[in-house]
C-alpha cells in the first residue's frame, strides 16, 4: 500500500501548514515580557568535524549583523551532547537558543518541556522529503525543523561480485548466501554493522525488525508492539549470522568508524553504514577506493526500511530570543545551507531536489541510492523516555547477538522491560 503512505505523509505535511496558518500561538513566545524576542542566539550542536558551521553562520552574521549566532560545540560522542543538553535544558537556563539534536531526541525533548512548538510558516516544509518530517513531530505537533537527515546503506565489494557474476542482495537470503559462502572463498569477513551496545545497535536491530514488518513501540510510544512474530524474524537474522560466522565476532565490537575501516582496509565483503563512508571509502588511502557499490539495505523479501538517522533543529522553550533563532532554523534550512550540507558538511541533505541535481549527482554518485533509502525509511521509536527504550534494546540484543538469549527469549524480555518503561510514566 505505498500509495497509502505516500499519501498519509502528504496529510502530515498539509495538515503541519494548515495548523500553523490557522493559530498564530505555535511559533516559540516572543519572549520575557518587555522583549521583542529578537537579538544574539547560540547554536547548539555536536562536534563539527569538518568545520562546515562555521562557515553556515557567517552567511548569516554578515546579513544580521545585530542578532549574531555564535556556535557552541559539544563533545562528539552523541550520549555527551545529549547529556549536556539535558542537563542545561532541565535548570531552565537559557544558554542554548537553537539546539541540532539528533532526530531521536525529539520526542523526549518535546515531551519535558525542554523544546517550543514551532510554527511552520515560513519554513520550506513542502521542498523537504516527506519522511524526515516524521521526525520533527510529538503528538501531532511539530516541535523542531528537519536539518539533516541519514539512512543507512548496503556497501559492498563490487570486484568480488563482479568476478563471482552475482548481483548485489536485495533479500536477506541473498546476502547471507553471498556472506556466508564468498567471505571464506576471499578469506575476508562477511557482514557487519555497528554492534557495540550503544545507539549504534539499537539502530542495526530496529532496521532488521523493521524490515521484517515489525516495531517496539506503537503510535507516539503510548504502547509495545515488540512481541511479534516480525521482531523475533529481524533479531534472529542476526543472531543466525554469528552463529554461523558470517557475521564475525568482532562485528560485536563495532561502531560506525570500527566498521568503516574494517571495510576499507578490505576486511569485509559486506557493511552496512551511514552515507559518509561512501567519501571515506573511495578517497586515495582507501584500499578499496574503485572497487565498492552501494544498495538500499536488503530486507525478508526486498529492500528493506532503514531508520532515519540526522538531527533537527529546535529552540530552547527558555531562548530570550525566540524570534531571531526561528528565523534561523528558516535560514537553515533554505536551499542555499542545504547545498553547504552536502559539499561542505559531507552529511545528506533535507532538500528532495538536491537529490536529483545532475551535477551533485555526478559529484556524489550514491545520491540516487540515498534517496531511495530515505523515502522507505523510518524514524526511530517515539518515545518522551526514548533513553530508555534505546538502552533496554541495544542490552537484550546484546545478549542475543552474544548467543546467550534465544531470540524468541529476548523479544519477550524486551517486551517485558518495554512495557515497565511505557507503564512507568
Amino acid at each position: 500500500m505505498r500509495w497509502a503512505r505516500a499519501a498519509g505523509r502528504t496529510l502530515l505535511v498539509a495538515a503541519l501548514l494548515l495548523a500553523g496558518h490557522a493559530s498564530a500561538g505555535t511559533r516559540p513566545a516572543g519572549g520575557p515580557p518587555g522583549t521583542t524576542g529578537r537579538g544574539p542566539v547560540t547554536l547548539a550542536t555536536g562536534r563539527d568535524l569538518t568545520g562546515y558551521l562555521q562557515h553556515v553562520l557567517d552567511g548569516w552574521n554578515r546579513a544580521h549583523p545585530q542578532e549574531k549566532a555564535t556556535l557552541v560545540e559539544l563533545p562528539e560522542a552523541a550520549d555527551e551532547v545529549r547529556a549536556q543538553m539535558a542537563d542545561s535544558l532541565r535548570s531552565g537556563s537559557d544558554r542554548f537558543d537553537v539546539l541540532n539534536i539528533d532526530v531521536a531526541w525529539t520526542s523526549e525533548f518535546a515531551g519535558a518541556g525542554w523544546i517550543a512548538p514551532v510554527d511552520p510558516r515560513g519554513l520550506p516544509l513542502d521542498r523537504l522529503l516527506t519522511s524526515v518530517q516524521e521526525t520533527a513531530t510529538f503528538r501531532g505537533r511539530l516541535y523542531a525543523v528537519p536539518y539533516v537527515t541519514n539512512a543507512g546503506l548496503l556497501y559492498y565489494r563490487k570486484d568480488i561480485l563482479d568476478r563471482e557474476h552475482l548481483d548485489p542482495p536485495r533479500t536477506w537470503a541473498e546476502l547471507e548466501r553471498q556472506a556466508r559462502t564468498l567471505a571464506p572463498k576471499y578469506r575476508i569477513g562477511g557482514y557487519a554493522g555497528q554492534f557495540l551496545p550503544y545507539e549504534g545497535l539499537t539502530v542495526n536491530v530496529t532496521e532488521a525488525v523493521q524490515s521484517a514488518g515489525g516495531g517496539f513501540l506503537g503510535e507516539e510510544g503510548s504502547r509495545v508492539t515488540v512481541d511479534s512474530a516480525a521482531a523475533r524474524e529481524g533479531l534472529g537474522f542476526l543472531v543466525r549470522g554469528v552463529r554461523a560466522g558470517w557475521i564475525p565476532r568482532e562485528a560485536l565490537s563495532f561502531k560506525e568508524e570500527e566498521s568503516r575501516r574494517a571495510f576499507e582496509n578490505g576486511r569485509l565483503l559486506f557493511l552496512r553504514n551511514w552515507p559518509y563512508v561512501y567519501e571515506s571509502a573511495s578517497a586515495p588511502g582507501s584500499r578499496i577506493a574503485g572497487r565498492f557499490g552501494v544498495v538500499p539495505l536488503p530486507g525478508p523479501d526486498g529492500p528493506g526500511a532503514s531508520v532515519l538517522g540526522g538531527s533537527n533543529l529546535a529552540v530552547n522553550a527558555h531562548s530570550r530570543h525566540p524570534r531571531t533563532a526561528a528565523d534561523l532554523m528558516a535560514y537553515m534550512t533554505g536551499e542555499a545551507v542545504q547545498r553547504q550540507v552536502l559539499t561542505e558538511g559531507s552529511l545528506p541533505p533535507v532538500w528532495a531536489d538536491l537529490y536529483r541535481d545532475p551535477a551533485l549527482v555526478r559529484r556524489y554518485p550514491y545520491l540516487p541510492v540515498l534517496e531511495q533509502s530515505l523515502r522507505a525509511a523510518r524514524p526511530r521509536p517515539k518515545s518522551a523516555r526514548y533513553e530508555q527504550v534505546s538502552l533496554a534494546v541495544a542490552a537484550v540484543s546484546r545478549n542475543a547477538l552474544a548467543l546467550h538469549t534465544p531470540p524468541d527469549q529476548a523479544v519477550a524480555r524486551l517486551d517485558r522491560e518495554l512495557r515497565e518503561i511505557v507503564q512507568d510514566r
